[in-house]
């Protein structure tokens, strides 16, 4: 009887540890992720000062009607500004702006900006600004870009702090997922199905269409889609025989993935019809003054 109490005591004192880890996982978890609250709302701010900055550049460049579209976020730190229409700058208006507008940011400290031409996927120009004026990188000022069709990176130097809310979510992701396994022990595991491909693929008519794999399979014979027709088709096949407006495929497509240049949304559906030649029970056609539709015959 000794043998067993002194068992049952050591069971509650693990279990005890236990959910001490769990709670103290929980935690830390719960403290980084009131980190990352505050740091979206700076985010946010930094977003719009972005916006503010493209909006002050087509000013002095003497466009007043044009938009500046949307900000876009490539990675945690570092984001690109695009324009609706061609523009020139002046590296010294270029760089006081940006030093002015971000400056009232205080939450973002060192930066590299750099002007790619979209047309020649190059840096035009760029510049380094330092917490310490004396490490600033500030070349060729004082000479006027040609007009062209620009876009501007920034890119933030990491603040630390979100390096240690890193550390402590996988750390206390770590000690929970442990402390689950040794005290808690899962009842069961989800079973994932073998075949899970087999739901990606899209069938209409002769056509087998892999939005992941960006790939068409036509008469067994398989054909290579690009990054752009693919997203193009996704929305086609989930809506055939059906009008879809031009405005909205431009939408879906492009808002979100750069700066394209000399490109149409015409050039991309006369790629695509391209593809789809073989599968005669398959076409994408114009609906006049609305936009495109991909009719599909189903055979009976």
């Amino acid at each position: 009887m000794r043998y067993d109490f002194k068992n049952l005591l050591n069971r509650k004192r693990r279990y005890i540890i236990g959910l001490t880890f769990v709670f103290l996982s929980m935690a830390f978890i719960g403290l980084a992720f009131s980190i990352e609250g505050r740091s979206d709302f700076d985010d946010s701010r930094t977003e719009i000062s972005l916006r503010k900055l493209g909006h002050l550049l087509l000013l002095q460049s003497g466009d007043s009607t044009s938009r500046v579209l949307p900000i876009e976020r490539i990675t945690a730190d570092e984001y690109q500004i695009r324009f609706e229409q061609h523009l020139t700058f002046q590296p010294d208006s270029l760089l006081n702006t940006t030093k002015d507008l971000l400056a009232k940011t205080p939450f973002r400290g060192d930066y590299i900006v750099n002007v790619l031409n979209c047309g020649t996927r190059t840096v035009t120009y760029g510049f380094a600004i330092a917490g310490d004026k004396h490490d600033d990188i500030t070349p060729c000022l004082g000479r006027e870009q040609p007009r062209g069709y620009y876009a501007i990176n920034i890119k933030f130097k990491p603040a630390e702090q979100g390096a240690a809310k890193g550390t402590y979510i996988l750390g206390s992701l770590s000690a929970l997922a442990f402390v689950c396994f040794v005290f808690f022990r899962p009842v069961a595991q989800r079973k994932v199905p073998k075949d899970g491909r087999a739901a990606q693929l899209i069938t209409l008519g002769a056509l087998q269409f892999d939005p992941q794999e960006k790939q068409l399979k036509i008469n067994n014979e398989s054909i290579d889609l690009t990054r752009t027709e693919a997203r193009l088709l996704h929305i086609f096949a989930l809506s055939p025989n059906e009008t879809i407006a031009r405005t909205r495929l431009q939408k879906e497509i492009w808002e979100d993935e750069g700066v394209i240049v000399g490109r149409s949304l015409d050039m991309f559906i006369s790629k695509l019809r391209k593809k789809l030649e073989t599968a005669s029970d398959i076409k994408i056609v114009v609906v006049r003054g609305k936009g495109y539709k991909l009719e599909v015959s189903y055979k009976v």
